[in-house]
């Protein structure tokens, strides 16, 4: 591996140097009449791993397209680093695979090389050392093996290796990674998981979408309970309880009682994902 990944250091950007890794206050979007997202604030510290949880519409990924600058809010504020979100390569944002072209032809490793457009410039040729940077990026993950697969041809967990390899070559200090569980086995999520461990320890800060809220709770730092509105924001011993999950999930959320003596229990059945989830909490 090179020097590249044994030494880097952040910040490489121009930061304010006590701000916080992602500062959103107050913002709300609206898509003509529809309020997408409403007066969200919150924020994250340097190489903090965030969960953002909720129901399927929730705003989960109009959150994470404001904080790339891919849409405008309507108001409100994001800073990341005290900067606002244009003109930003430190930003790697991953959207839901299910908007991704996957019969586009390129490469695993032109997929990766990509996250150089930004350190290369338009109209220029990548150098020696950009490859090896792409290189070593891919061998982290390992996915240095499918260099030259095409990037179709990939199972998912693997494809979002990839992704993570893009974010890595592109030296990006913010990942928003928006659905990179869904549809995933076991061993395939735990990768992932590891990959995000790597990244922590480079300096990288996360805020990650998914639907599994068992994995939210005992992977990440802190939870966001989404819907439309913050319903609950912190560690997830706090966000993760039955009277949030009431306020976020709503019908989804199901109580059942047999006996009088027993204590309540609540079903979440969610079938928003590829097959239905059910998480039971006794309250």
């Amino acid at each position: 591996m090179s020097e590249f990944f044994q030494q880097l250091s952040y910040p490489k950007h121009e930061h304010l140097a006590d701000a916080p890794a992602l500062d959103v206050r107050d913002l709300t979007v609206r898509y003509g009449d529809f309020l997408a997202l409403d007066h969200i604030t919150f924020q994250m510290r340097r190489q903090e791993r965030v969960a953002v949880v909720g129901p399927n519409g929730a705003g989960k990924s109009t959150l994470f397209k404001a904080i790339s600058g891919i849409i405008k809010p309507t108001s409100g504020e994001i800073r990341i680093f005290g900067q606002p979100p244009g003109g930003h390569i430190c930003i790697a944002y991953v959207p839901q695979r299910s908007q991704i072209d996957w019969h586009f032809p390129v490469t695993v490793a032109d997929v990766v090389m990509m996250g150089r457009s930004g350190k290369i410039g338009l109209f220029r040729w990548p150098s020696k050392r950009d490859w090896e940077i792409v290189y070593d990026a891919l061998a982290l993950v390992d996915m240095k093996a499918l260099s030259k697969r095409q990037i179709g041809e990939l199972s998912g967990g693997q494809q979002q290796r990839v992704f993570l390899a893009r974010a890595l070559a592109q030296e990006a200090e913010l990942l928003l990674l928006d659905e990179p569980f869904t549809g995933l086995d076991a061993p395939s999520q735990e990768a992932i998981l590891h990959i995000l461990n790597i990244v922590r320890e480079r300096g990288v800060t996360a805020l990650v979408s998914t639907h599994d809220l068992d994995l939210a709770a005992r992977s990440f730092d802190r939870m966001m309970l989404l819907n439309h509105r913050v319903i609950a924001y912190g560690p997830p011993e706090q966000v993760y309880v039955a009277d949030n999950l009431i306020q976020a999930y709503g019908g989804h959320i199901h109580a059942l009682s047999f006996e009088t003596q027993t204590p309540r229990e609540l079903i979440l059945a969610d079938s928003c994902c590829e097959g239905p989830d059910e998480h039971r909490w006794k309250k």
